[in-house]
């Protein structure tokens, strides 16, 4: 039996954007259709590529007419490294954009009334805007459709750059990048280079070889410049050799660690780090609050924008000097040392050790005693006896991860019954849910959307609850 034939609609009008950036359309049924790579306002044939109930999913096979919200995409790269999916969507477009993939989540999924709901608080910088950037040295690179159709060129290269969404044995050399500012490009670029004329030899994910294997950076608006080199293979004088070239060829970089990793992963949180040039960490600052930030620190990616949401988030808590806090999910207790300073005290829970070690170490460095911090699953550390022993909480703030709250933890703030929540999300979707399940004892007051990442499909959204 032969394979059965994809299906085009055509001149579908993208209306849109829904989650994870796809374009949203329907076709002449009413069905609901995701699309990739289009903008609002486009009018293309889809070609299906899947059904689900309720929905397809598609790609454009043709276009009709181009937005007028369209631009030229300012990367050599976009469309290729799928770092950064809206670069053809002019930034104001986007902006609004997310406003209403906020606004949707909370009216379809939290079915709630919102009292307030504020426009969305767009980037300041909307290139050169993130602290943190990742890359992968490999000896395939990653080929275009024309490319792999040229048998004169070949795959067999070094380079050093983003994973190919779908191909991970493949990397996209990345020339320039927009996201992280300099000397980002010239320190990446320089390690290949250097690891080139050194004749070292980069990881080949299929064969299990190579001594080049991940590249971290990270840069801080104090000028500190962190870079972590992990190793795949560990062969001690090489090693030291290539960190020396390193350091002799960019003398900005403040400190240097590097790593061996044998697994099959690209993951070295889980390894150990050996610093070998400075102190092993650098500093942030957030306001008037410093921060150390090591190899295996959580630090919001965006320093600037960061900024403006934990503005947002103490705003909303409302505090007079006087209320007790609980600041759940609180990662390195960055929100938790902003707030400090206007409450009576902060008691912080976050389930990664690590983390929480390193929000000590920072209440410290900023001389604030006023925050306790506890290492484990909220669900399990936040009980009646917790609460007994902190006193209860006049203002609780939840920044969870993407998949949101656990239903137990929801529960748990139905028994409290702070007076104010403060939900601080990264996915609207689920903190609909859970607004939803809250709304049992809470209204929501307001809401404040905040774009961390331009260019991409991620929104933060703020939402303070009060208690009924």
């Amino acid at each position: 039996m032969g394979r059965r034939k994809k299906k085009v609609i055509s001149k579908v009008t993208i209306t849109g954007i829904a989650d994870k950036g796809r374009g949203v359309g329907r076709d002449a049924e009413g069905r609901v259709l995701f699309v990739e790579k289009v903008a609002p306002g486009d009018v293309v044939d889809v070609l299906v590529l899947r059904k689900k109930s309720g929905f397809m999913q598609g790609v454009p096979v043709n276009f009709h007419h181009y937005s007028e919200q369209r631009i030229e995409p300012f990367c050599q790269h976009f469309g290729v490294c799928g770092g950064c999916q809206w670069q053809h969507v002019d930034y104001e477009t986007q902006a609004r954009h997310k406003e209403l993939v906020v606004r949707n989540a909370l009216q379809r999924i939290g079915k709630v009334e919102v009292q307030e709901f504020r426009p969305i608080l767009a980037a300041r910088e909307a290139t050169y805007y993130r602290n943190k950037l990742e890359f992968a040295f490999s000896n395939k690179r990653w080929l275009t459709e024309e490319e792999i159709n040229d048998p004169a060129i070949s795959n067999l290269q070094n380079v050093l750059g983003f994973h190919r969404p779908g191909a991970f044995d493949k990397i996209v050399d990345i020339r320039h990048c927009w996201l992280q500012p300099d000397p980002s490009n010239d320190l990446r670029n320089g390690v290949r280079d250097l690891a080139e004329e050194m004749g070292l030899s980069f990881f080949d994910l299929a064969a299990e070889e190579g001594l080049l294997r991940h590249m971290l950076i990270r840069i801080t608006t104090l000028g500190e410049i962190l870079l972590i080199i992990s190793f795949f293979e560990d062969r001690p004088k090489l090693i030291r050799s290539f960190l020396d070239a390193i350091l002799e060829r960019f003398p900005a970089v403040t400190t240097l660690l590097y790593c061996i990793n044998p697994k099959k992963n690209d993951y070295i949180l889980d390894l150990d780090m050996h610093t070998y040039f400075g102190k092993g960490y650098i500093e942030e600052k957030l306001r008037d609050v410093r921060f150390k930030i090591g190899p295996k620190s959580f630090f919001q990616t965006n320093t600037r924008q960061a900024e403006v949401l934990y503005d947002v988030a103490a705003e909303f808590a409302g505090l007079t000097g006087a209320e007790n806090v609980y600041d759940l999910y609180t990662g390195v207790g960055s929100i938790a040392l902003y707030l400090a300073k206007n409450c009576r005290q902060v008691v912080g829970i976050e389930e990664v050790a690590d983390a929480i070690r390193d929000a000590e170490e920072n209440a410290s460095l900023n001389g604030i005693t006023n925050c306790t911090f506890y290492a484990g699953d909220v669900k399990d550390i936040l009980t009646d006896e917790f609460a007994r022993r902190h006193g209860k909480p006049d203002v609780v703030i939840t920044d969870p991860p993407r998949a949101g709250m656990h239903p137990k933890v929801v529960e748990l703030f139905l028994e409290l019954e702070a007076p104010r929540i403060v939900y601080v999300s990264c996915n609207p979707a689920t903190q609909a849910r859970d607004l939803n399940l809250l709304h049992a004892k809470y209204s929501v007051e307001k809401v404040q959307p905040v774009d961390m990442f331009p260019h991409t499909h991620h929104i933060e959204n703020v939402a303070l609850l009060r208690l009924r």
